[in-house]
């Protein structure tokens, strides 16, 4: 009797692969969680479809037929790479020698690099890590190409193949050379001082209200509250003035030291500078919006458990900046 595989039962190839594995279809049974009665209907149903006995009831169990023996193999092969393809793949970080790719700024990067790299250290020390820069590249089309695993930033409302998760909050203070002395911090004291910014792109480069847009995705470009800034100084005989607007924060530090400067910076910034620059931090005199750095991944890789892992290594390495130490 001739068989049409479009409209063959895998049920029944899962049931011959049980009896051919235990030779007993007691023992079947138990393996495919089915009634001895339910088994030996499906060998009864596959026999009738292959023309073929396929097992032999003996005294020392179900011995396979000619028949049976060739084409245990393949549907070994079959179910499994069936189950490979139904079923999320295991990850086991200690054993992994896998490389992730994150984009982040220099300033996030800084935050993360120390307690990320404890962690792996502990539970990953195979894992390599790549940090490309959030600022510089198409971040929406390297996520699509699955060039980025994951993206730390400010983003506005992401497109809806992406997916988000809030990783910390922070709002911005005042920081200065250890050697300059503010004293009380008033308005009009800060709108006397030059300060220092960081965008990461102005209007020239296509932002638009502090964010800057590719292919849908918008990520924040300007690091400080303005809108706050120039609505406290609002009243002020002179405005803000910002003296310097630099890239990035890594040269903050360098042009605080023995000068009039000040910087506006998000506070976590200003906590890991204090333990490594002479630096002050001061409170700011006005309140300024909190800032949401979330992580954002595609959607393909939602669930993964790589990318789970992945997501809460990045969480449980800011543990710190989640609570406000």
């Amino acid at each position: 009797m001739s068989v049409s595989f479009k409209t063959l039962d895998l049920n029944l190839l899962k049931v011959f692969d049980a009896v051919m594995e235990e030779r007993s279809v007691l023992r079947a049974s138990q393996k495919v969680a089915l009634s001895q009665s339910a088994v030996s209907h499906s060998l009864a149903r596959l026999r009738e479809m292959l023309g073929d006995d396929l097992f032999v009831r003996t005294a020392t169990g179900m011995q396979p037929t000619a028949r049976a023996l060739t084409m245990a193999p393949q549907v070994r092969q079959a179910l499994q790479s069936l189950e490979a393809a139904v079923e999320l793949p295991t990850f086991v970080p200690a054993a992994s020698t896998r490389q992730f790719t994150l984009a982040a700024n220099d300033f996030t990067t800084m935050a993360l690099a120390s307690p990320l790299l404890k962690i792996l250290g502990r539970e990953a020390p195979g894992i390599d890590l790549t940090i490309r820069p959030v600022t510089r590249i198409d971040l929406a089309e390297q996520i699509d190409l699955g060039r980025i695993d994951v993206a730390i930033g400010v983003f506005s409302t992401p497109p809806s193949r992406f997916r988000t998760a809030l990783l910390f909050e922070y709002d911005d203070v005042l920081v200065v050379g250890r050697k300059r002395k503010l004293g009380r911090l008033d308005k009009a004291r800060l709108a006397s001082l030059p300060l220092v910014v960081v965008s990461f792109g102005g209007e020239q480069e296509g932002a638009i209200g502090g964010f800057i847009s590719e292919r849908g995705l918008a990520r924040r470009s300007e690091m400080y509250d303005r809108t706050a800034l120039e609505r406290a100084l609002s009243d002020s005989d002179r405005p803000a003035r910002i003296a310097v607007t630099l890239p990035h924060f890594l040269a903050v530090p360098a042009l605080l030291a023995d000068s009039e400067l000040a910087a506006i910076v998000p506070r976590p910034l200003a906590r890991a500078l204090g333990q490594t620059h002479a630096i002050t931090t001061y409170e700011l005199p006005y309140a300024t919006t909190p800032v949401e750095v979330r992580l954002l991944w595609h959607e393909r890789v939602e669930g993964e458990p790589s990318h789970e892992w992945l997501h809460d290594l990045l969480r449980r390495a800011t543990e710190e900046l989640r609570h406000g130490r």
